[in-house]
């Protein structure tokens, strides 16, 4: 199967194609990492994912989508990671991916409702536009506020190689802060940072770069975007092939692709792999690597994903919650060659 086939990205081998999406957890205190954390993401490595990435971290504190959210901007978070991903490595064949990420003016939130201002915190964005109707007016970021939060996102790439993370994703996708700088539809700014094409994706390019500077040919840098955001003048596949060539160029090395998120009340037609088309769209005119994301829920689809060169990688989200053993399960039945604990050998599925 070509599920179980390896993949190189730089110089960093993944052992199968089998990815555990980022998913937020909303399990931790002051952005650091505990107890949960470590048997959640270790779980999904001893299944034999080839790459478990880590759900979106805010690399500031106001960029946290709420205040259980993860972080990266100091050492002590950083050290609660360490542990995570020297177990992974100790213990796994699995890699291990972290989600850099600043939500916007969809930050200060609890279950998806704004925080009070005795809870929460001034939310920024591209543009003084909240995302849906009665929300708190987002700050509108400046210029100098736009460089320091580039340098905050290099910042993090720093901690998330000193703690031994071997991928990085660069989060611009469901609306977050980078997303909503790329949509004309909730970034109306008249300087070099909105209007034009060119000026909306160059906020998201100078975190490449920055990013980019931190790592080597052994660590590979992913960006998720929204393929599509469903919305009439708001940000489409056209744009995402445009974006994703000029990612390619710019050494990225895997655009994951999903959709939506910055339009409230969108209308999307849901079904088991509604986002592939996307990620095939991208892979074909642009000749980057992509990952596959959106109700994938079994090996026969996946497979028929990679078979089709519709994607390069399997994201895996809700079933791999349901399943942390997908990937070794599936090896098993099939008679590939997958990671499996040799604690745990009395229990290998035989043909």
């Amino acid at each position: 199967m070509k599920l179980y086939q390896p993949l190189c990205l730089r110089n960093l081998e993944l052992k199968n194609r089998w990815v555990m999406s980022p998913m937020c957890m909303y399990a931790a205190t002051d952005g650091v990492a505990n107890d949960f954390h470590f048997v959640h993401y270790a779980s999904r490595a001893m299944g034999g994912v080839g790459l478990v990435i880590v759900e979106a971290t805010g690399v500031v504190p106001e960029g946290r989508i709420t205040h259980k959210c993860l972080g990266l901007w100091n050492e002590e978070q950083a050290n609660s990671l360490k542990k995570i991903v020297d177990f992974v490595h100790q213990n796994s064949d699995s890699k291990i991916g972290i989600q850099l990420a600043h939500a916007g003016r969809k930050a200060s939130t609890w279950n998806g409702v704004q925080l009070s201002d005795s809870e929460g915190w001034t939310t920024v964005a591209p543009s003084r536009i909240p995302y849906q109707s009665g929300e708190k007016m987002p700050q509108q970021l400046t210029i100098e506020e736009i460089k320091n939060l580039v340098s905050y996102f290099k910042n993090a790439a720093v901690l998330a190689l000193d703690a031994g993370f071997d991928v990085v994703e660069i989060h611009a996708a469901h609306g977050y802060l980078l997303h909503q700088f790329l949509s004309p539809l909730s970034n109306t700014r008249q300087d070099d940072y909105g209007g034009s094409f060119e000026n909306r994706i160059r906020f998201l390019l100078e975190i490449i770069d920055a990013v980019n500077e931190v790592l080597d040919d052994f660590h590979p840098l992913f960006v998720r975007i929204s393929g599509t955001e469903y919305a009439e003048n708001g940000w489409s596949l056209e744009d995402s092939v445009e974006l994703s060539q000029i990612l390619k160029s710019k050494n990225v090395d895997l655009v994951d692709v999903s959709s939506g998120g910055n339009i409230h009340g969108a209308r999307i037609s849901l079904f088991d792999g509604y986002q592939v088309p996307f990620a095939s769209e991208i892979r074909k005119k642009t000749g980057v690597k992509t990952g596959a994301v959106g109700l994938i829920k079994t090996a026969e689809q996946a497979e028929e994903i990679l078979v089709n060169d519709d994607a390069d990688l399997i994201f895996v989200a809700r079933e791999i919650l349901r399943n942390p053993y997908i990937a070794s399960q599936i090896a098993q039945q099939n008679g590939e060659n997958c990671y499996f604990p040799k604690e745990y050998s009395r229990a290998i599925l035989k043909k």
